[in-house]
């Protein structure tokens, strides 16, 4: 294996203030690795360009201005521009841990794959809502741990927000598709068909900071349950039935209901049992009986969100068999050339 050049690929859109935070916990990073930090600004209004020039002094950085053609593209416009041989993708709202870099070249050297994934974490600083997010999004009661620090053996999904891909793979795949959200485990399953290997890194993790609403967060999950039926349709020996459970668990909660007004209660006994359980593990992870309230807020909105768009996307796209891309343009980006 060739020595490592690192490349950070990070595209922006409107978050200057973002890239600072960011870039100054590159900055703080531990160890002497060989590595670069390419920007690119996805034809932002509020640029970034005066952020980067303050770190040009102290760190290895390119700055690239280009028309809007969504976060895949400009990932890919990056990686085409990176001196390195292994790009290392963050999202701009992220913060990067000191020994991150360490972690991930450990992770390298004692299991080398040519794509790679991290779990994430909240800050200390971060606000209610966003810990509240990050346990919903993290927890393994909630998403089994999928996005979390449970370690996969097999078939992981690395998600762009922390992902590490080789300039090899990179060219054999092409990176990343026009469609999004998606466009992580559409790579990943074409890289695996490829022959590339994926793993987990569960201690090169991130502070995802997700400067969110309640309504981005809905408009987020619901999104991830539109694009999940089109990857199913797309490789369908990827399909599994956890991807249903968002729908079947609203489903569940809505029969459980009525049954309840009717008298039967043994259902809707188990849903609360499930929330009270989801509500104590918030309890004693966060030490906050208001993140712990807005922790089962954001289960309940992670579940409908992504349900509903699930079932929706299932029955249009996979029972009446309409084009994704007429049915839900917004979920796919024009390729720049």
């Amino acid at each position: 294996m060739n020595p490592l050049n690192f490349s950070f690929i990070i595209p922006v859109y409107n978050r200057p203030t973002e890239v600072e935070e960011l870039l100054y916990s590159i900055t703080q990073l531990s160890g002497n690795f060989n590595f670069e930090v390419v920007i690119i600004e996805d034809g932002s209004n509020e640029s970034s360009i005066t952020v980067v020039d303050q770190f040009l002094h102290l760190l290895n950085i390119s700055y690239f201005f280009k028309e809007n053609s969504g976060p895949g593209d400009s990932r890919n416009y990056g990686m085409k521009r990176a001196k390195g041989n292994y790009f290392i993708i963050l999202d701009s709202d992220c913060l990067l841990p000191a020994n991150y870099l360490v972690e991930v070249n450990k992770g390298l050297q004692d299991n080398y794959v040519d794509c790679f994934g991290g779990p994430d974490a909240a800050h200390a600083s971060f606000s209610a809502l966003q810990k509240a997010i990050n346990f919903a999004m993290t927890s393994f009661i909630a998403t089994g741990g999928i996005r979390g620090s449970k370690k996969q053996l097999n078939a992981f999904q690395p998600r762009s927000f922390n992902m590490g891909l080789s300039k090899l793979a990179f060219e054999a795949s092409n990176g990343f598709g026009n469609i999004h959200p998606g466009e992580d485990p559409d790579l990943s399953i074409r890289l695996w068909k490829l022959g590339f290997k994926t793993a987990l890194f569960r201690d090169a993790y991130v502070y995802h900071k997700r400067r969110i609403s309640w309504r981005k967060f809905y408009k987020q999950v619901y999104k991830f349950g539109l694009v999940r039926p089109i990857l199913n349709k797309r490789y369908p020996r990827h399909q599994s039935l956890v991807f249903w459970f968002p729908s079947l668990f609203c489903l569940g909660l809505f029969v459980s209901l009525l049954l309840t007004i009717n008298g039967f209660y043994i259902f809707i006994v188990a849903y609360l049992l499930y929330f009270i359980t989801a509500f104590v593990l918030a309890l004693v992870k966060e030490q906050s009986l208001k993140i712990a309230i807005f922790g089962l807020l954001a289960i309940g909105v992670q579940f409908f969100g992504y349900g509903y768009g699930f079932l929706k996307s299932t029955v249009l796209i996979r029972i009446f068999n309409k084009a994704p891309e007429q049915q839900f343009p917004e979920l796919f980006y024009k390729i720049n050339e």
